[in-house]
C-alpha cells in the first residue's frame, strides 16, 4: 500500500486547495452518496480493527472515497489491536453489546487471509468456583437466551471434559457458549483492508495526525505530518489515542486508557504435540479476574486482578519512540511482576499443570475504558462531520463499525445504540478526574458480580437536589444515576411497613437494594399523599416565535393547543422509531417547557432547531417535587391562591402560581396513577418549597417516597420508561403508545414510515407473575411453549395488585390469559399475559 507524500490532495508545500477539491457539504447533504460517484470524502483516523472494519462497512455501502490514516506501520500499527488476545465472549447484560459481538463473530467467520480463518469458533467456558458465581452464570445464561446466544450452564464434569487441565475439585459448574471463540484481530483487520482497498479505499501508514481543520462548525480536513487530507467526514477510531485526536478537534472524548496484564507460559506437557492454535474453549476464571486461551502448546493468561494502571494518552510514545525504549509497540508496557505474582498462584490452583512451567513472556497492554464501560459513538453536534468510534474492544469491533457506517450513510443505525451515544454523559461526568476514577473502577469491576441497581461508590455525592439535606434527615437510601443522588427509599418509613403485615419474602438477589419501606411508601401514595423528588428528570426550555411549529413538527402528538396545555408526545426518527418520550407544557404562546430523558434529546432538538428558536437545558437551575396521592389536593390547595379543583385545574394542564411564598410552575401530571401535580421552582427556592409542602402535609400523613415505590406504581399503571421499555428499535404502535401519535397531523418526523408500517408482530406486553412471592428484575428471557420468545424490560413488585408486574417484548398474537414462563436464575417462573393498565383502568383516581 502506498504511503508516499504525493497521496494527499494537498501538501505542506502547496497549502492552497486544488481546483478539484469540493467545499464542505451543507447540512444533511453529506449523508448522501450524491456528493460524487464515490460518495463523500471520509477520513478514518486509526487502522486498528475498528478503523479497518469501518472502511470495509462504508465501502460496502458505496462510500468508497475513504482514506484511513495510521501513525504506525501496517499491518500491525502498535495500538490495542496489535496485542489483543482475541477472546470473544458475546453474552453481556447489554443487548447492544451482545448484538455488536454477534455481528463481529458472524462477519469474522466469513473472512480469511491466505486460507487462515479470522475467527476460530472454539467456544467459551465461564467457570464458577463459588455459589454466588454459579448463580451469576445462571443469570448470564438468561441474558444469552434473551439476546439469542446459544449457551447452557453445565456441570463440573462437563467443564472438566471441555478443559481437561482443570482441577475439577475447585469448580462448581460453568456456562458454555459453543459459538464463541478467538478472533484473529490483525488478520481480520487485514482481510477487511483488502476488501475496502479493492473497492477504492486507501490505507496510509506512517501518517501522524497533527490537527483537524474546520470551518463554520463543520470539519473540512485532517492535517498530518505528511500532508493535509480534505474531508466531508472524519472518524476518530484512534483507540486509546482518542482523547488526543478529540482535543485537536475541540471535542471531549471521555475515555481512560488502562494497562492490563497478559502473559504466556512455556510449553506444557498436557498440550505437547498440538498443531492447532487452539482447540479448547476460551476460559474465564472470573472469581479471580483471570482468563485463559491456548497458544498451541502454551497457555495465554490475562488478568484484571491487579490494581488499576491508568495511562496518560498524551504521554503514550509514538511507534518509533516506543521501539527505541525497547517496547514491543506503543500499547505494550513491561509486565509489572509485583502485580502478576498473586494471579500466577491462582492460575496454578485452577490449572495444576502450570506448576510444571513458568511465564516466558508478558506485558501490560493498554486499552480503553469509559465511565460506564460502553463505547463512545456518534457525530458531534459542535463539529459537524466529526465522528467518534472509540473505546471499542475487538469483541464488538465489526458490530460497532456496521452501526457507525449505517449512521453515516443512512442517518441512523439499524439497532439501538443509545447506551453508546457520545452525548450520554453530563458535563459533570466529563471532567478528567471523573473519567479517570470511573474508568479505573470499570477495570476493577470487569468480572465482578454486579446487581442491576448497584451504583458506583465514588465520586459521590456529585449532583444533589435542593432537598438533599431533608432527605438525609429522613434516612434516604440513595442510588446514583447520571451523577444525581436519587432516594430509593426512606428509612423513616420503615416503621410504616410493619402495619402492612407480612410482605412476600424475597430471595437474596432481589432483596438487595430493596426495603419494606418501599412498600409502605407505595401504600401511602395510594391512600394518602407522598412527596417525590423529580429533580433529576431533564427539563428543557424552548422559546421563540417558531417554537410551536418546530416542536409540532419534531414530535408525534398535537401540540397546537392553548397556553396552559400539557401534552405527552414522542420524539421519533425518520423510520418511526421512538427516540424519546417527552412531556411538553405550553406556558405561553412562544414558550414551552419540555420534560425529556437524556442529553441526546437536547442534542437532537438543537441539531434541527431553526433560526429564532432558542433551546436551553434548565435542569440544574430548577427542581421538582411530585405531590401525588388522593390527598394531594388537600395538601396544595390551602397553600395556593389559585383554584386547584378539578374544574379549575384540569388533568394535563399547567399554570404558574404560588405555593406559600414560593413561585411554582404546577403541572397536573401523575406517573404513579394518582391525583397530583409536578411542582417546579428555581433551585434556590427548592428547600423552601419542600419545607412548605412537608409542613402542610403533616396532618394528612404525608411521607417522602423514593424511586423503588415510584417504579412499582408506574408499572401497575402501565407507564413506560424510555431506554428500558422502548428505544428507537420500536414503534409507538408496538410499544402501546399509539395514543400519543396523531396521524391526522399535517406532518411530523416519522409519519411517513408509520403510514407504511405493517401491523406489529411484537408488542410490549404486561405480565403478572402467578406466584405472589415471586419477583424478577428485568432482562430475563420469556419462554412461550418452552421456547425463548422475548425478554423482560421493566419489572417490580406491585404492592397494590399483590403480584410482581413485568413488561416484556413478546409476539403480538399472545392473548390475554396466556401462560408464559420467565427464566429467573435458571428456574422457569410462571406468569400470565394481562390486560393493561392493571390499576384503575377507568382513570378515575387521576381525574378526580
Amino acid at each position: 500500500m502506498s504511503s508516499t507524500p504525493e497521496d494527499p490532495r494537498r501538501t505542506p508545500e502547496d497549502p492552497r486547495r486544488t481546483p478539484g477539491d469540493r467545499p464542505p457539504a451543507p447540512e444533511g447533504h453529506a449523508r448522501s452518496s450524491s456528493n460524487g460517484p464515490r460518495g463523500p470524502r471520509v477520513v478514518v483516523i486509526g487502522a486498528g480493527i475498528v478503523g479497518c472494519s469501518l472502511a470495509d462497512e462504508l465501502t460496502a455501502r458505496g462510500w468508497t472515497d475513504v482514506t484511513v490514516l495510521e501513525q504506525g506501520p501496517l499491518p500491525a500499527p502498535g495500538g490495542s489491536t496489535s496485542h489483543a488476545p482475541g477472546l470473544v465472549f458475546r453474552t453481556s447484560p447489554s443487548k447492544t453489546l451482545t448484538k455488536f459481538a454477534q455481528y463481529t463473530v458472524e462477519k469474522f467467520r466469513s473472512l480469511d487471509v491466505d486460507g487462515v480463518p479470522c475467527f476460530d469458533g472454539v467456544g467459551g467456558l465461564e467457570l464458577a468456583t463459588t455459589p454466588e458465581r454459579l448463580a451469576e452464570l445462571h443469570r448470564r445464561a438468561g441474558y444469552a437466551a434473551s439476546w439469542g446466544v446459544r449457551g447452557e450452564v453445565v456441570s463440573t464434569a462437563r467443564c472438566k471434559e471441555l478443559w481437561p487441565l482443570l482441577d475439577e475439585s475447585v469448580v462448581l459448574g460453568g456456562f458454555h457458549t459453543p459459538d464463541d471463540g478467538l478472533a484473529r484481530a490483525l488478520l481480520a483487520a487485514r482481510a477487511q483492508t483488502d476488501r475496502a482497498t479493492a473497492r477504492g479505499a486507501r490505507f496510509l501508514d506512517r501518517h501522524t495526525v497533527t490537527g483537524i481543520e474546520q470551518r463554520d462548525g463543520r470539519v473540512t480536513a485532517v492535517v498530518t505530518d505528511r500532508g493535509v487530507f480534505p474531508a466531508d467526514h472524519v472518524v476518530s477510531a484512534a483507540g486509546f489515542w482518542g482523547p488526543v485526536i478529540g482535543r485537536m478537534a475541540g471535542v471531549d472524548v471521555p475515555l481512560q486508557p488502562l494497562a492490563h496484564q497478559y502473559a504466556k507460559t512455556g510449553p506444557l506437557a498436557g498440550l505437547s504435540g498440538a498443531t492447532a492454535e487452539a482447540t479448547r474453549p476460551i476460559l474465564r476464571f472470573q472469581d479471580r479476574d483471570l482468563y485463559f486461551r491456548e497458544h498451541t502448546d502454551r497457555i495465554g493468561i490475562g488478568s484484571y486482578a491487579h490494581r488499576p494502571l491508568p495511562v496518560d494518552p498524551f504521554a503514550v510514545p509514538a511507534y518509533d519512540e516506543a521501539c527505541a525504549r525497547d517496547m514491543a509497540m506503543p500499547s505494550s508496557y513491561p509486565l509489572t511482576a509485583e502485580d502478576w505474582a498473586p494471579s500466577w498462584e491462582e492460575c496454578r490452583r485452577l490449572l495444576p499443570a502450570l506448576r510444571e512451567t513458568e511465564i516466558e513472556t508478558g506485558f501490560n497492554g493498554v486499552f480503553s475504558f469509559t465511565p460506564d464501560g460502553m463505547p463512545v459513538l456518534g457525530e458531534t453536534r459542535r463539529l459537524r462531520g466529526f465522528w467518534l468510534a472509540e473505546a471499542v474492544w475487538v469483541t464488538h469491533s465489526a458490530g460497532v463499525a456496521k452501526a457507525v457506517a449505517e449512521w453515516m450513510v443512512d442517518g441512523r443505525p439499524s439497532m439501538d445504540v443509545h447506551e453508546c451515544d457520545l452525548t450520554r454523559f453530563e458535563a459533570a461526568q466529563r471532567s478528567p478526574s471523573y473519567v479517570r476514577e470511573r474508568g479505573s473502577q470499570q477495570f476493577v469491576e470487569v468480572y465482578d458480580v454486579l446487581h442491576p441497581l448497584q451504583p458506583m461508590e465514588q465520586p459521590r455525592p456529585l449532583r444533589i437536589s435542593p432537598f438533599h439535606a431533608r432527605q438525609e434527615q429522613l434516612g434516604a437510601f440513595f442510588l446514583e444515576g447520571t451523577g444525581w443522588e436519587r432516594p430509593h427509599w426512606y428509612e423513616a418509613n420503615a416503621p410504616l411497613a410493619d402495619a402492612l403485615g407480612d410482605l412476600p419474602r424475597r430471595d437474596a438477589w432481589s432483596a438487595r437494594y430493596w426495603s419494606p419501606a418501599a412498600a409502605a411508601e407505595a401504600r401511602a401514595t395510594r391512600e394518602r399523599v407522598a412527596l417525590y423528588d423529580m429533580t433529576p428528570l431533564r427539563r428543557l426550555e424552548v422559546a421563540g416565535p417558531g417554537a410551536l411549529a418546530f416542536l409540532d413538527r419534531m414530535t408525534s402528538n398535537n401540540l397546537r393547543k392553548k397556553p396552559g396545555a400539557v401534552t405527552y408526545t414522542l420524539l421519533l426518527d425518520e423510520t418511526g422509531g421512538i427516540r424519546s418520550d417527552l412531556t411538553v407544557a405550553r406556558l405561553a404562546p412562544d414558550l414551552f417547557q419540555v420534560g425529556a430523558n437524556s442529553p441526546a434529546d437536547l442534542d437532537r432538538l438543537l441539531r434541527h432547531a431553526p433560526d429564532g428558536v432558542h433551546i436551553r437545558d434548565i435542569t440544574s437551575g430548577t427542581c421538582c417535587v411530585g405531590v401525588w396521592g388522593p390527598l394531594a389536593r388537600a395538601l396544595v390547595q390551602p397553600l395556593a391562591s389559585d383554584d386547584f379543583s378539578h374544574e379549575g385545574f384540569g388533568y394535563f394542564r399547567a399554570k404558574r402560581t404560588y405555593l406559600g411564598h414560593v413561585p411554582v410552575t404546577a403541572m397536573r401530571l401523575s406517573y404513579v396513577g394518582e391525583l397530583g401535580w409536578e411542582l417546579y421552582t428555581t433551585a434556590d427556592l427548592g428547600l423552601r418549597l419542600w419545607d412548605t409542602l412537608w409542613e402542610a402535609g403533616q396532618h394528612l400523613g404525608v411521607v417522602a417516597a423514593g424511586r423503588s415505590a415510584f417504579d412499582s406504581l408506574r408499572l401497575e399503571k402501565g407507564y413506560r420508561a424510555w431506554g428500558t421499555d422502548m428505544t428507537d428499535e420500536h414503534t409507538p404502535f408496538e410499544a402501546g403508545l399509539g395514543f400519543a401519535v396523531r396521524m391526522d397531523k399535517e406532518d411530523f418526523v416519522g409519519k411517513a414510515a408509520l403510514q407504511r408500517a405493517a401491523a406489529p408482530s411484537r408488542r410490549l406486553t404486561p405480565l403478572l407473575l402467578d406466584d405472589p412471592s415471586a419477583v424478577v428484575l428485568g432482562k430475563e428471557p420469556v419462554h412461550v411453549d418452552g421456547t425463548p420468545a422475548g425478554y423482560v424490560t421493566s419489572a417490580s413488585y406491585g404492592y397494590t395488585v399483590g403480584r410482581c408486574v413485568a413488561y416484556a417484548w413478546l409476539p403480538a398474537a399472545l392473548a390475554t390469559g396466556t401462560t408464559v414462563h420467565i427464566e429467573y436464575f435458571g428456574e422457569k417462573v410462571p406468569a400470565t399475559v394481562a390486560d393493561e393498565p392493571l390499576y384503575d383502568p377507568e382513570m378515575t383516581r387521576i381525574r378526580r
